[in-house]
């Protein structure tokens, strides 16, 4: 996997489209399709890299910010950290997971504990506010949104959780902190932070690097 992702930087560091980089590297080293997936999230062209650690905050940076949250991003990272499931720090510096379970998501014995996570590292850092937002075409989505709002409710977090169907446009379009892996949202925004990333850290987890 190591020597099949140096190849795909040298690739696309050079020019070459990556999806057929991957393709290629992963024809030559015959890699099953969960490694070619692992490849697709990790590796990141350098300059795609550079921009996107600029725009990278750290959790002390929201305090008095507005933060805007890729609901499902965010949870299932979150979640597979927790449960001991692969998750990498990529070539941009955030972290990424590879269940490729985002449309077949399903709430889990790991679902309170992950948001529990989250909510509270916001509220340690103290935003003015906290918005949620959980893609509308999303299975119980409302409800989960629900469960959000009185658990922030709880702890005294200033904000929301909703669902949208158009999560990805409000993530690009918003001047406020975006917290996401989505390396297209991480172009698009202003200041963006990896909150399982801050996660991790704190909890000693354990996180791949190609």
């Amino acid at each position: 996997m190591r020597r099949a992702a140096e190849d795909v930087r040298y690739l696309v560091n050079r020019g070459y489209p990556k999806d057929s980089s991957i393709r290629f590297v992963s024809d030559h080293h015959r890699l099953p399709e969960e490694q070619r997936f692992v490849l697709s999230r990790a590796v990141v062209a350098a300059e795609a890299a550079r921009s996107r650690r600029r725009k990278a905050v750290p959790a002390d940076a929201l305090c008095g910010q507005d933060v805007l949250v890729d609901g499902y991003n965010v949870l299932i990272t979150v979640e597979s950290l927790m449960g001991g499931k692969p998750v990498y720090r990529c070539d941009d510096g955030f972290l990424r997971d590879t269940q490729g379970i985002f449309r077949s998501y399903r709430t889990s014995d790991l679902t309170i504990p992950a948001l529990q996570e989250i909510l509270n590292l916001l509220l340690f850092s103290n935003p003015a506010s906290a918005v949620v937002l959980l893609d509308q075409q999303m299975s119980r989505s409302g409800l989960l949104a629900a469960l959000m709002r009185e658990m922030m409710a709880k702890i005294g977090l200033a904000g929301t959780a909703r669902t949208a169907r158009d999560v990805d446009h409000q993530l690009k379009s918003s001047l406020s902190i975006v917290a996401t892996g989505d390396g297209n949202v991480i172009d698009a925004a202003v200041r963006v932070i990896d909150l399982p990333q801050e996660i991790a850290i704190k909890m000693g987890s354990h996180v791949e690097v190609l």
